[in-house]
C-alpha cells in the first residue's frame, strides 16, 4: 500500500503549540485592558511627568534607530517594502517623540489636545505605511514607490513639524489648548481605519511568512499586532490611568520586540548586512539569492584555482565578518572538491562510453585523453615502445600494479591481458580523492585499451570469415549463435562461374586462386552495399541472402540490384584479364539466379562447429535458376518479379522444368531495374 502523504510543513509560528503561545501573548494585553476599563477601582490614576517624558524619549530613540537601519537596508537592496517598513517606524517614532514633548511641565504647563491626539494620529499614519508594506508590490509599483521615497519622507517630516508647531505653540490652534475633560468622540472613531490597516497588514505579512518562514517577519507581524492593540487602548482616552499607561507599554513592546529580534539575528550572523533581507519583496529575495549564488560560484572558482583566502576577497562585497568568511571558505573548498569529484566521475563515465566496437586504438586513446584532461589536468598516456615505458624524458619501470610517485605526478601501469601495455601519468594534489580517482581512471583506460585491441582482432579474424551483418549480430548478442532457426521470407541469390572447370584444367592453381579472388573482390561489395549477407563460398559459387539475418523492407529489389551490379563488375574484370586466356579457353563468366520465398534460416551444424545458413525450396530454386542462366545474365523467379513491381525489364523464359521440382517454374531474364 502506498504510504500516507507526509504532514505539510508548518513554519515555527504556525505550529500548533507555538501558535497558541503566540496568540496568548497577543490576547493577554487586550484582556488586561478589558479588566482595567471594566473596573474603576483597578484602573487607578498615576501621573509622573518625568517618567513619562524620559521613557518616551528612550523608546522613540530606539524606534528611530530601527527606522534608519531598515531605511539603509532598503537603500542598499533597492527594495520598496523595506522602505515602507522603515516609514512605519520613523513616523510612529516622530509622533511618539512629539507626544513626549507635550508632557505637562516641559513645554506646556498643562499639556494640550495635541498631546492626547498626537500618538493616535501618528499610529494612523504608520498604519497606512504598514498596510502598503504588506501589499504584493509588482516591479512597476515598487519602482514608483522608490522613485517617490524622497518626496514621501519630506511630506512626513513636514506634516510632523506642522503638527508639532500647532500642538506645542500656546494659543496658536485648538490643538495647543488644554485637553478636554470628556473623551473626544472623533479621536476614538478616527482611530478605526488605522486599526483595520494594522490588522490587514498583520494578516498579509503572515501569509508572506507561510511562503517564506522568517523570524524577522514574525517579529514584524507581532509589532503590527501590538501597535493595533495600542490604538485600541488609546481610544479609551483615560489619561494618566493604568489603561493609558498600558498603551504606552504596548508601543514600547512593539518596538523593543523588533529591536531584540534584530539583536539576536545580529549575534547569530555576526553582521547587520542581511538583518532585514527576509522582509524584502520576492523579487529582491530572488536577486539576493542570485547574488549569493554568483558569489559562491566565484568562490568555488577561486578555490579550484588554488587561490588562498578566497572567501576573504568576497567578504567586503557582502559585508561578511571573519567568522562568516572562514565558514564560507570551508564551504567553498568542500563544494569545489565535490564538484571536482563530480566532473572526474563524469569523465570516467564518458571514457567508458567511448569503448565501441570497431573504434581504432589511436582514436580511442586520443578522444579519451582529450576528455580526461578537461577533468584531471595535464594527463599523459604513453604506450610501450621497444620494450620501454616512457613519458617525455621520464621512464617508468613497473614491478607490479603499484603506481610510481614523482613529485606531484602519479604514474599507473596500463595493462592488456595482464601484460604491461603503457603508462598513465596523472597530476595529483587538488583533492583528497585524487589517488583513488586516478587509479580508477587507469583501470578504465586499461579496459578500454584491451577492448580496442580485442575488437581489432575480431575484425581481422572474425569479420573476414563471415558477413559483417552476421558478425555484428553475434557480437551484440552471442545468444544468436545457438543452434536453431526460424521460418522467414527472404530472397536468395546464387551465383557461380560458367566455364570454371574448363579454365581450371588449363591453368596453374595459383592462377585459379587469383582469378577467384579477382571475381569475388568485385562481386562481394555489390552484395554488401545492397544489404545482403553472404553465407557460403563453395569453390567458384556463392550464396547470399537478403532479409536475413538483418531485416530489409524491399529485399527482392535489393537482391536484383546486387545481381545486376555483380554482372557489370564481372564483365569489367573479364575485360581487364582478357590477356590471361589460355589455349583459347574463355575467361569464366558469372551467371546468377535470384528467387524469393520462405526459408528456414539460422545456425546449422553441431555444438562444436556451426554456420549461419538457409534451407528450403526458395534457396534450391535460386540454385536451379542460376544453373539455367546464360553466362553474364540474371534469371529470377516469378515471385521475385511480383515483388519488384514496376520498373523491372525482363524477358520471359517460359515455364521451366527444374531438377528436383515436380511442378514447372516460371522464370525471367532480368535485363534492367529502374
Amino acid at each position: 500500500m502506498p504510504s500516507a502523504d507526509p504532514a505539510p510543513y508548518l513554519p515555527p509560528a504556525t505550529q500548533p503549540v507555538r501558535g497558541v503561545v503566540w496568540a496568548i501573548h497577543l490576547v493577554l494585553p487586550m484582556l488586561g485592558l478589558w479588566l482595567l476599563l471594566a473596573n474603576d477601582k483597578i484602573n487607578i490614576p498615576w501621573q509622573h511627568n518625568p517618567s513619562h517624558f524620559w521613557s518616551i524619549l528612550a523608546v522613540a530613540g530606539v524606534n528611530v534607530a530601527l527606522g534608519l537601519m531598515i531605511s539603509e537596508a532598503a537603500r542598499r537592496r533597492g527594495d520598496a517594502r523595506l522602505f515602507l517598513v522603515s516609514m512605519v517606524f520613523l513616523s510612529s517614532a516622530g509622533f511618539f517623540f512629539m507626544h513626549g514633548l507635550a508632557t505637562p511641565g516641559f513645554i506646556l504647563r498643562t499639556g494640550s489636545l495635541g498631546f492626547d491626539a498626537g500618538q493616535q494620529v501618528g499610529l494612523s499614519v504608520a498604519a497606512l505605511f504598514a498596510f502598503a508594506s504588506a501589499l504584493p508590490l509588482g516591479e512597476r509599483a515598487a519602482g514608483r514607490v522608490l522613485a517617490a521615497q524622497h518626496f514621501v519622507r519630506a511630506a512626513l517630516l513636514g506634516f510632523m513639524l506642522v503638527w508639532g508647531l500647532t500642538s506645542l505653540t500656546p494659543g496658536l490652534t485648538p490643538l495647543s489648548e488644554p485637553p478636554a475633560e470628556a473623551p473626544v468622540p472623533w479621536l476614538a472613531w478616527g482611530s478605526l481605519p488605522g486599526l483595520l490597516a494594522y490588522a490587514a497588514a498583520s494578516v498579509m505579512m503572515f501569509l508572506i511568512h507561510r511562503r517564506r518562514p522568517s523570524a524577522m517577519l514574525i517579529s514584524l507581524i507581532t509589532a503590527y499586532a501590538l501597535l493595533a492593540e495600542s490604538m485600541v487602548a488609546g481610544m479609551s482616552q483615560h489619561n494618566w490611568h493604568l489603561s493609558w499607561w498600558e498603551w504606552h507599554l504596548l508601543l514600547t513592546l512593539a518596538f523593543v520586540f523588533v529591536a531584540y529580534s534584530s539583536y539576536l539575528q545580529f549575534r547569530r550572523e555576526g553582521s547587520s548586512a542581511g538583518l532585514f533581507d527576509s522582509v524584502a519583496l520576492s523579487a529582491t529575495v530572488r536577486r539576493i539569492r542570485q547574488d549569493y549564488d554568483r558569489a559562491l560560484e566565484e568562490l568555488v572558482e577561486h578555490v579550484r584555482r588554488g587561490e588562498p583566502l578566497a572567501a576573504t576577497r568576497l567578504s567586503g562585497k557582502f559585508r561578511l565578518n571573519e567568522g562568516q568568511a572562514a565558514v564560507l571558505d570551508r564551504a567553498g573548498r568542500a563544494l569545489a572538491e565535490e564538484r571536482e569529484l563530480s566532473v572526474r566521475l563524469a569523465a570516467l563515465v564518458d571514457v567508458s562510453g567511448r569503448t565501441k566496437v570497431g573504434l581504432p586504438e589511436n582514436e580511442l586513446l586520443a578522444s579519451s585523453l582529450e576528455r580526461v584532461r578537461q577533468a584531471y589536468g595535464d594527463v599523459r598516456i604513453a604506450l610501450v615502445a621497444d620494450g620501454r615505458t616512457q613519458v617525455g624524458s621520464r621512464e617508468y619501470a613497473f614491478t607490479g600494479d603499484e603506481p610510481i610517485r614523482r613529485d606531484h605526478l602519479l604514474a599507473f601501469p596500463l595493462t592488456v591481458k595482464g601484460k604491461l601495455a603503457g603508462v598513465l601519468e596523472v597530476p595529483i594534489g587538488r583533492t583528497s580523492q585524487d589517488e583513488a580517482l586516478a587509479a580508477t581512471l587507469a583501470g578504465q583506460l586499461s579496459i578500454s585499451l584491451e577492448n580496442a585491441r580485442l575488437y581489432q582482432e575480431l575484425h581481422t579474424l572474425f569479420h573476414q570469415y563471415m558477413s559483417p551483418d552476421v558478425a555484428h549480430a553475434l557480437l551484440a548478442d552471442p545468444a544468436q549463435a545457438a543452434l536453431g532457426g526460424e521460418l522467414r521470407e527472404l530472397t536468395a541469390l546464387f551465383a557461380d562461374l560458367k566455364g570454371f572447370t574448363t579454365f581450371s584444367e588449363k591453368v596453374t592453381p595459383g592462377e585459379i586462386v587469383e582469378m577467384l579472388n579477382r571475381y569475388h573482390t568485385a562481386a562481394v561489395p555489390c552484395i554488401l552495399d545492397n544489404g545482403g549477407t553472404i553465407v557460403q563460398f563453395v569453390g567458384d559459387a556463392l550464396l547470399a541472402l537478403f532479409n536475413a539475418p538483418a531485416a530489409q523492407a524491399d529485399h527482392a529489389r535489393a537482391a536484383c540490384r546486387a545481381a545486376l551490379a555483380m554482372q557489370q563488375a564481372a564483365a569489367e574484370v573479364a575485360e581487364e584479364m582478357a590477356w590471361k586466356r589460355v589455349d583459347d579457353v574463355p575467361w569464366p563468366t558469372f551467371r546468377v539466379g535470384v528467387n524469393t520465398g520462405p526459408a528456414l534460416v539460422g545456425n546449422i551444424g553441431s555444438p562444436e562447429l556451426r554456420g549461419f545458413n538457409a534451407m528450403g525450396d526458395c534457396v534450391n530454386v535460386a540454385a536451379r535458376l542460376e544453373g539455367v542462366a546464360v553466362p553474364g545474365t540474371v534469371v529470377i523467379g516469378e515471385t521475385t518479379l511480383r515483388h519488384l513491381g514496376e520498373g523491372a525489364s525482363v524477358r520471359p523464359l517460359g515455364d521451366l522444368s527444374l531438377k528436383g521440382k515436380e511442378e514447372l517454374v516460371t522464370a525471367y531474364v532480368l535485363t534492367d531495374l529502374a
